[in-house]
């Protein structure tokens, strides 16, 4: 009880730093919104995607992109926040001085997470504020798409945040960390159907996506937002929610293991 006391609070604490930071909130937690207010903005006289040949039908560009930015959002908030924050922590000392601490590396973990997961909450909910009212784009209307959108949501941001503290491991030094890890994950958003078409790209990239979980957390989301119709364009022909929680909780298992073997409060060549 005193571990998951001490993880509580640590969440507080992590949620007013994140706060504070404004690169931080620019890049992980307004980042997405802004994308899609580009995009949707940029593309607001092209013709609806899916029309038919007399114009009609479809939907429009700040629908489709709703999905994708919603996923990237899970991965900037896990991934790349964690992955650049833990590392900086361990540069200038912070892991050092909390390993000398009465406190938990689990306790630790739980505010890291607690942190991420209640960012990106407040982050997906603006992104679809942003959407409904500022885009007009429908939200979904039946429970069970609101239910796959839950799982998949907690799933992926989990999963990112494991992953975001084994990557955190890689950076040798804490200035170097945003040089290491951003561009991983900038890769990730364009090959896994974030900002470009998944389907209209080359069979190979979309097979190399797939290693990756960002590219199932986006085919789960599209499942939530996207129209029935467009599930003949995945990959496959249907949006396979079966294998994008098998995919995610492998790279959780991953994740977790990575973790496992690399977290110290000091690095080893300190």
């Amino acid at each position: 009880m005193r571990t998951l006391r001490l993880g509580w609070s640590r969440i507080g604490y992590e949620l007013r730093t994140y706060f504070r930071q404004g690169d931080s909130v620019f890049f992980t937690f307004l980042f997405p919104i802004l994308m899609l207010s580009v995009f949707a903005v940029a593309f607001s006289t092209s013709p609806n995607i899916g029309a038919a040949p007399d114009g009609s039908g479809g939907i429009t560009w700040a629908a489709f992109y709703v999905p994708g930015m919603v996923a990237a959002g899970m991965l900037l908030s896990g991934v790349q926040n964690l992955g650049v924050d833990i590392a900086q922590e361990k540069g200038d000392g912070t892991l050092k001085r909390l390993g000398g601490t009465p406190l938990p590396v689990f306790s630790y973990f739980c505010g890291k997470i607690g942190m991420v997961l209640a960012s990106s909450i407040m982050q997906a909910a603006l992104l679809l504020f942003v959407a409904r009212f500022a885009f007009n784009v429908p939200m979904p209307s039946d429970a069970g798409r609101w239910f796959t959108f839950a799982w998949v949501f907690l799933f992926g941001v989990i999963t990112s945040c494991v992953l975001g503290i084994a990557l955190s491991a890689l950076p040798r030094t804490g200035k170097s960390a945003t040089a290491v890890v951003i561009p991983i994950v900038l890769l990730l958003q364009f090959i896994s159907g974030v900002y470009l078409n998944f389907a209209q790209l080359p069979g190979w990239l979309q097979n190399v996506a797939s290693i990756f979980p960002l590219k199932w957390m986006a085919q789960g989301m599209r499942a939530v937002f996207l129209p029935e119709s467009f599930e003949a364009i995945e990959p496959g022909g249907a949006w396979n929610l079966g294998l994008v929680a098998l995919v995610m909780g492998v790279w959780l298992v991953v994740g977790l293991i990575l973790c496992r073997m690399t977290f110290r409060w000091i690095r080893k060549d300190t």
